[in-house]
């Protein structure tokens, strides 16, 4: 019998990177940069940026892009986009205004009624994916236009008055703050860290990078490919009903047939210019929050220096066109490698 012994191996050492894993890596850290390098600039320039009476706004306005952004990632990230998020916010929105008005209902009950409607809308735009095998831009193109059309069937061609304060909790002033910082931004950066947790430790969230990295070598894996695409859906539609409360609360008493228009395009700007691959596969929520900051901070530095509104899509376009840019030649580099 041998008498060799095997030393044992040498324990590595713990370092911080070990003990609490990066939350901002790659593309995050440049996006970081450029918001640093943003703020300073706009802070120099437009002094009253810097001030709590112009950030406490600007992180209002990115909290609903920021939360329907954590559904939007999953979505992208399976190799999908949603469309209809926007007639989803219409929908939700004066629904739940409505039912604010006639019965004065408490706030917990219309943000139940904002999520399952919500979820309810994401859910038809997930079955009719997973189990319709059409692209998903053809069918939430084709939804946002039903559920637009459903939202004005129930706006009656009118809008809604006399909205009561229910929801002030997501607004803007005291009520819709604590320490300064809004409750609606914090509830999105709580998503942002439970959605960052699922994709990284979660088994079902790593199952959804591999839905979008290669649908049917995940299903040849033992994926169930189809509940997890429905799932992604719901969950998007679900996060655009809470947003459409964040929207009631930051409006005035009175809801108009626009309430939700053009919040698709700066979701899908803020999860793009975030890094999330739009060919499927890759992404990140963390990315998403960050867009979503720029986009916003894009657009209220345009307006706080006196340019013209239009610069700000400019902008954003730009920003857009790079991030994307960017990724397809890194996947030609990663498949040529």
């Amino acid at each position: 019998m041998s008498t060799d012994t095997v030393a044992p191996a040498a324990a590595k050492p713990l370092s911080l990177r070990r003990i609490l894993p990066p939350i901002v890596t790659g593309q995050e850290i440049v996006l970081l940069g450029v918001l640093v390098i943003l703020w300073v600039l706009l802070g120099i320039f437009t002094p009253a940026f810097l001030t709590p009476a112009s950030i406490g706004p600007l992180l209002v306005q990115v909290a609903p892009i920021a939360l329907i952004g954590v559904g939007m990632t999953f979505v992208i990230i399976t190799a999908g986009i949603d469309v209809s998020v926007a007639a989803m916010i219409m929908v939700s929105a004066v629904t739940t205004a409505r039912m604010l008005v006639a019965f004065d209902i408490p706030a917990i009950a219309a943000v139940l009624v904002a999520i399952v409607i919500g979820a309810a809308l994401g859910a038809i735009n997930g079955f009719l994916i997973a189990y319709g095998r059409v692209h998903p831009i053809i069918i939430t193109f084709g939804t946002a236009n039903l559920f637009q059309w459903l939202g004005l069937r129930v706006f009656d061609s009118s809008t809604v008055n006399g909205i009561p304060s229910t929801l002030e909790f997501f607004g803007r002033g005291g009520a819709g703050s604590t320490l300064g910082v809004p409750h609606s931004f914090a509830i999105a950066v709580i998503a942002v860290a439970a959605a960052w947790w699922f994709l990284r430790y979660a088994k079902a969230g790593r199952n959804l990078y591999a839905i979008g990295g290669n649908q049917n070598a995940a299903r040849l894996a033992g994926i169930k490919v189809q509940p997890r695409l429905v799932w992604v859906y719901v969950v998007t539609g679900a996060l655009a009903g809470l947003a459409a409360c964040m929207v009631i609360a930051t409006g005035t008493a009175t809801l108009d047939q626009s309430v939700g228009s053009g919040k698709e395009l700066q979701v899908i700007a803020a999860v793009v210019i975030g890094g999330t691959s739009i060919l499927g596969g890759r992404g990140s929520v963390v990315g998403t929050l960050l867009g979503a900051i720029l986009v916003q901070t894009v657009v209220s530095g345009v307006t706080q220096l006196g340019w013209p509104t239009q610069l700000g899509f400019l902008f954003v376009g730009i920003f857009i066109l790079v991030a994307v840019g960017t990724d397809l030649i890194r996947e030609r580099t990663r498949r040529r490698a």
